[in-house]
Order: C-alpha cells, then sequence, then structure tokens
C-alpha cells in the first residue's frame, strides 16, 4: 500500500510538473534575443527561458507602415502562446507553406527548404528549378484580388507566407477567416542588399532550421563584402550610371540610398541622379532624363528591353546619347524564362554578392573573370 501511495503522489507530481511547463507565458517573458539581424531592418526573433517556442516580431511590413508590428509565434514543444496574444499562432515548423512571393522561394531555396512550398501565385513566372519540376503538384492559387481560395484550402498549408505594398495584404480577412496563419515577409522594403538576403534566416526559423539559415546567409557578406575591397582597392575611375526607363511620361529615379544605388556605388559606379535624397523612387520630366542620359557612360536596368533596337524603340531621342552610341547599355534580365519571369527579382535577391560581381564586371572589367549571371550587354 505504501508503495502504491509513493507511486500516485510521484504521479501527480509528475503531472503538476507537466502542467507547470506548458502553461502559457506571459508576451512580456519574450524577451531573450535568438537572433538579431546585422543587416536587415525588418524583423527580429525572440524567445523565453526554459521555453522551446520563439516569437517572430516583423516591423513595419508595407510601405507607409509607421509603427505596425505583425507578430507570428511558432509554438514548439507542445508550448501554447502568450496570455492574450493575439498575433498568428504556428503549431510547430510549416511543412506546407503557400508562397505569395518568388523571393519567398528563393529564399527557402537557399536553405535547402523549398520542398516545402506546397503552393505559388503565378507558377509561369517562376523561375526555381524545383517548383518547375514539381509545377503539376504545386498549386497556383492566383495573385492577390483574385486568389482562389478553394484551391489554397485543399493545399492544407500550414502557413502562408505574404507580402504588403501599400497597406495590409487584402488576404489577411479570408485567411483569418479559414484558419490559416500567415506571415509577412519585408524583404523588398529592405535598402540594403546584405538585408534582403538576411531574410531567409527568418524562413529558415519558420521550417526549424534557423541555424542553417544563419550558417548560410553568414557566407554571403563575407563574398560580399571582399568583392567590394577589391574595388576598393584597385579601382580608380568611377562611370556615371543612368538608370531605368519612362514610364508614361515620366522616368523613375531611385533615391541614392536605395537597393539598386547602394550596389552601384559597392561596384565602384557613379549613380548620375544625386538630387533624390528620400527614401523612394521620385519622377523626373522625358527633358530632364534625357540630360542625365546624355551627361552618364552608362545605362542600366533598361525595363525588359533585350535589343539596343527595343531600347530606341522605346524612347528614339535617347539613341544620340554617347551611353547609347557607344553600346554601354546593360539590361538584368539574361536569366528571364519564356512567361517573361526574371529570376534577377528572384534568386538574384539571395544572391546579393552575384549581383554585385555582375556590376563589377560592367564598371571594371579587368577585377572579373567570371561570366554574367544576371546582366548582360545589348546588341
Amino acid at each position: 500500500m505504501k508503495i502504491g501511495k509513493n507511486l500516485s503522489l510521484l504521479l501527480l507530481l509528475a503531472l503538476t510538473l507537466a502542467g507547470c511547463n506548458n502553461k502559457s507565458s506571459k508576451l512580456t517573458d519574450f524577451n531573450r534575443s535568438v537572433y538579431t539581424p546585422e543587416y536587415a531592418s525588418g524583423f527580429d526573433i525572440k524567445g523565453a527561458d526554459s521555453k522551446q517556442s520563439v516569437l517572430l516580431t516583423v516591423t513595419n511590413p508595407w510601405q507607409g507602415a509607421d509603427g505596425i508590428a505583425v507578430q507570428l509565434f511558432i509554438a514548439r514543444d507542445g508550448e501554447t502562446a502568450p496570455e492574450g496574444f493575439d498575433g498568428q499562432v504556428l503549431e510547430g515548423d510549416a511543412d506546407r507553406i503557400v508562397a505569395m512571393s518568388s523571393t519567398h522561394i528563393a529564399m527557402l531555396d537557399a536553405v535547402g527548404e523549398v520542398g516545402r512550398v506546397v503552393g505559388v501565385s503565378g507558377i509561369d513566372y517562376i523561375s526555381n528549378p524545383d517548383v518547375q519540376a514539381r509545377r503539376e503538384s504545386i498549386g497556383d492559387v492566383g495573385y492577390e484580388g483574385n486568389v482562389n481560395y478553394e484551391l489554397l484550402l485543399s493545399l492544407d498549408p500550414d502557413l502562408v507566407l505574404l507580402y504588403g505594398v501599400n497597406g495590409a495584404s487584402g488576404m489577411e480577412p479570408k485567411l483569418r477567416e479559414l484558419g490559416i496563419p500567415f506571415m509577412y515577409v519585408g524583404d523588398y522594403l529592405e535598402e540594403s542588399p546584405l538585408g534582403k538576403a538576411e531574410w531567409m534566416v527568418a524562413l529558415s526559423e519558420v521550417v526549424g532550421c534557423r541555424s542553417e539559415g544563419e550558417k548560410v546567409f553568414a557566407e554571403i557578406p563575407v563574398r560580399y563584402n571582399a568583392l567590394k575591397q577589391r574595388v576598393a582597392e584597385n579601382a580608380l575611375d568611377a562611370p556615371s550610371v543612368m538608370l531605368n526607363m519612362p514610364y508614361g511620361d515620366s522616368w523613375f529615379m531611385p533615391s541614392a540610398g536605395s537597393y539598386a544605388v547602394r550596389l552601384i556605388e559597392d561596384a565602384g559606379g557613379d549613380y548620375i541622379y544625386k538630387k533624390n535624397t528620400g527614401n523612394a523612387s521620385t519622377p523626373v520630366d522625358m527633358e530632364e532624363a534625357y540630360l542625365l542620359a546624355s551627361a552618364a557612360d552608362l545605362w542600366l536596368n533598361v525595363g525588359m528591353a533585350s535589343t539596343l533596337g527595343e531600347v530606341k524603340a522605346a524612347c528614339p531621342k535617347f539613341a544620340d546619347t554617347r551611353c547609347f552610341r557607344n553600346g554601354y547599355v546593360y539590361n538584368n534580365n539574361a536569366r528571364t524564362n519564356a512567361a517573361g519571369g526574371n529570376d534577377y527579382f528572384e534568386s538574384g535577391v539571395v544572391h546579393p554578392e552575384l549581383v554585385l560581381r555582375d556590376l563589377i564586371k560592367i564598371f571594371h572589367p579587368e577585377l572579373v573573370e567570371e561570366d554574367f549571371v544576371y546582366y548582360k550587354r545589348l546588341k
């Protein structure tokens, strides 16, 4: 009888301890840094003492957002979300993912987990070979504003990866109604090339392989900064660079601190338009654009054009600029598929070192032996 009583007491104690272990935490308990980005500004990952779960916070996930934080609680080891938590809850690691942007696919591919993607938006425009090889079994749920929610639900996703443009995604209300967790990915808002790539760590967390994501990402700044240093040590003259093509009656010029301009500067180029010091592209009229192009040594990122003839057809007057006459016009569409999907905007986001190397080859060809990856010279 005494042995039985002792066993009962031990069992009661074990159940009590188990109950304490799984008791809901407070949100304030999640104050221990699990991962703080070095380059990205839009996310962080926090944990709590003696807990396996983590809290992933995405800050200002769309243009114009101010002081907005969207949180995803990844519940692990039988733990529950903190008391009063009103964000999204992912139960365990995400095995089945719907990705609404091709950059999400590139990030998962970078950490070896693209096989978890079961749904996409616009499969014809995606370059990833694994997704294309599995296209018969991957659901194309359509685009925001015309999403096939019946198909999306049939895919049984653990998580939907979203992005916002000028506000919250229009998919939010329906996903809440269906009970499907979602997470915003704000890579496109990062102006730092390395900051964009660092979002792969956030995605590696949701699939349970953050250590691998950290390892993969850690090698990228090493390669990027080595190329940047090569330019700093060897390049003397910085060629002036014109960007983009007209949109309607305006020509949009990026800000001096933008992603594209940072790459140009790191590659030893000189962005020709320095008036825009804001945080968004600004329109200039066609006459000012012509004067800028006339003064530039090189012209990059010319829309969808693949030949000099297409550039001339789009803006005939610019055919007499020095950069056009000399054939110094380059575009980032060397890896474009049949539907027009451009891998520069997909895998280029997680390989800023390869984009940088392409630009160095354009500006200072004596410093790079390798062939172009994303860029090509138009003929």
